[in-house]
């Protein structure tokens, strides 16, 4: 019976190979070349799924969703029967949705993967502890920046990253998944305070802490697999993708930049990156960086982290600016931020309560 329960684990999760995973709500642009979904290790390098040029947003058919200033905005996510890591969130204007650095510089908050979602079956250990099948919805929120003028287009990205059991191996983890959804803002109060960049806990396997579990890396970019691409194979599955990104045992922190040097986290440095041999390849990976940050809150101690009755708290570090891709610091070892650039809406592309509120245009920063 237990052989039975374990291929049928296996088949589901080999079923679920060509999602992985990706933004369920608000819509997803999507994409065609990868079956909507964008999974680095495919080739697919994000920072959205499909670029800015080709997203559905453009469509003058294609209707508009409206956000407000301070909106609690749902995000949603299917499990797709893989456990573990973490979900990053972040909102910039849709005009800068194809630059990393722009997604780097605005990141709103930072999640566990399993937030509120689980395998279906808690007592199969296969693959590990609460590591079984199940497709069930992951949900949380986002506050929509307050600073942003009416009648600007915006993107959500998420990033799916550290999440594990590759192909039921217990000690692999996946690359990383990218999806963005267009929305326009409009209405809601206005400040000029700067959103901060936080940080829930808490997951299916550690529920009331500040941790998440992982597999991999805690740092967005450590798995995009740099400029590298498979090589696929008529009949093997597993040539379309780079994945697994690395083999190490499942572990438990924060995102990266929070743990504070926190023994829990850990990154690549620690773990073994999988080798592939793809041709035409290069040796010299380049994946995007997220910018050092300082943490506001105190580390926690590492018996903090090992108690899984520990109340979930919000570590808070300040949010990037909005800022072009050439005010950037230079490297990954600095805490500079560039300074803010202020949203400025040209009179022409402004939404009215004409027809042409069904076609807004974005607007042009700077």
């Amino acid at each position: 019976m237990q052989f039975t329960l374990t291929l049928a684990a296996i088949s589901a999760l080999i079923a679920s190979s060509a999602g992985h995973s990706m933004l369920a709500k608000p819509s997803p642009r999507g994409n065609t070349k990868w079956w909507g979904t964008c999974a680095a290790g495919a080739g697919c390098k994000g920072p959205c799924d499909s670029p800015k040029a080709d997203s559905p947003f453009n469509s003058i058919y294609n209707p508009k969703t409206y956000i407000q200033r301070g909106q609690e905005l749902e995000v949603e996510w299917k499990r797709l029967n893989h456990p573990g890591g973490f979900v990053r969130l972040a909102i910039v204007p849709f005009n800068q949705s194809d630059s990393w650095d722009a997604f780097n510089n605005n990141v709103l908050k930072y999640t566990c993967y399993e937030t509120n979602c689980g395998p279906s079956d808690p007592s199969f250990s296969d693959f590990g502890y609460l590591n079984g099948p199940g497709s069930s919805p992951c949900t949380t929120t986002v506050t929509v920046p307050k600073n942003i003028p009416d009648n600007t287009a915006v993107t959500l990205q998420w990033i799916w990253y550290g999440g594990g059991v590759y192909y039921a191996q217990p000690d692999t983890s996946f690359g990383e998944y990218y999806s963005c959804s267009d929305a326009i803002v409009s209405g809601g109060p206005f400040s000029d305070e700067k959103p901060v960049a936080t940080f829930q806990g808490g997951d299916v396997t550690y529920p009331n802490s500040d941790v998440c579990k992982y597999w991999g890396s805690n740092k967005v970019g450590d798995c995009n697999f740099g400029d590298r691409y498979p090589t696929p194979v008529d009949g093997d599955l597993l040539s379309q993708s780079l994945e697994p990104c690395m083999r190490t045992p499942v572990t438990k922190g924060r995102p990266y930049g929070f743990e504070s040097g926190s023994s829990n986290s850990t990154n690549a440095s620690t773990a073994a990156p999988v080798s592939h041999s793809a041709d035409g390849a290069s040796s010299s990976p380049a994946p995007p960086q997220t910018n050092t940050v300082t943490t506001a809150a105190p580390a926690a101690s590492e018996s903090e982290t090992e108690s899984q009755s520990e109340p979930a708290s919000d570590n808070v570090i300040p949010a990037p600016v909005y800022s072009s891709a050439s005010e950037q610091p230079a490297n990954d070892n600095t805490s500079v931020v560039a300074p803010a650039a202020s949203y400025s809406a040209v009179a022409d592309y402004s939404v009215t309560d004409s027809a042409s509120k069904c076609i807004p245009r974005p607007t042009t920063l700077y």
